[in-house]
């Protein structure tokens, strides 16, 4: 106990701050939810009888924005995956989903704030946007379709490369 009677603790998070004040960093998901579900079935019911293995193209895209600044920041993350299946007779469905998720951060340095954003968030939000799609799927009478996993946090750090070695070819040409 301190001379003025306040309780100081120290879970080796660093100094104890006035009144309570939580300095420590902090991130996670408040709340996940489907903004669009667009299902097309446009050859039914011919195409229940085509006998042709499809081919399936799968699309995705992440985007964010900023909900709200200061100390505790929420942000969008946005999960947006289109899905076409086709057959030499046909397209067989077509599947496009927008899963948003609400992400709080406190505390956290600019580059990890965006880090987590671009490749955990959406890491963490896909599982759940997946059986999204396989539930769609299935319910447009085709067997559920499970996605395989995505390597988020790869296709991040191979972007930030990329945009480095952009960056750095444009300033050798200057």
């Amino acid at each position: 106990m301190s001379d003025d009677g306040s309780i100081i603790t120290d879970l080796g998070l660093g100094a104890p701050q006035p009144n309570g004040a939580d300095t420590a960093p902090a991130v996670g998901i408040i709340s996940q939810y489907i903004k669009d579900l667009s299902v097309e079935n446009p050859n039914a019911p011919e195409c229940y009888q085509w006998q042709d293995a499809p081919q399936i193209d799968v699309q995705f895209n992440i985007g964010a924005r900023e909900m709200a600044e200061g100390n505790g920041e929420v942000s969008e993350v946005e999960l947006k995956i289109s899905i076409t299946s086709k057959t030499p007779s046909g397209t067989q469905f077509i599947v496009e989903l927008s899963y948003g998720g609400l992400i709080g951060m406190r505390n956290i340095d600019d580059a990890s704030k965006h880090a987590f954003t671009y490749a955990e968030a959406p890491r963490l939000l896909f599982p759940f946007a997946r059986a999204v799609i396989a539930s769609a799927v299935r319910d447009a009478g085709f067997p559920p379709l499970m996605l395989e996993p995505i390597d988020f946090n790869g296709i991040y750090v191979a972007q930030v490369q990329a945009q480095a070695a952009e960056a750095e070819g444009a300033a050798g040409e200057a």
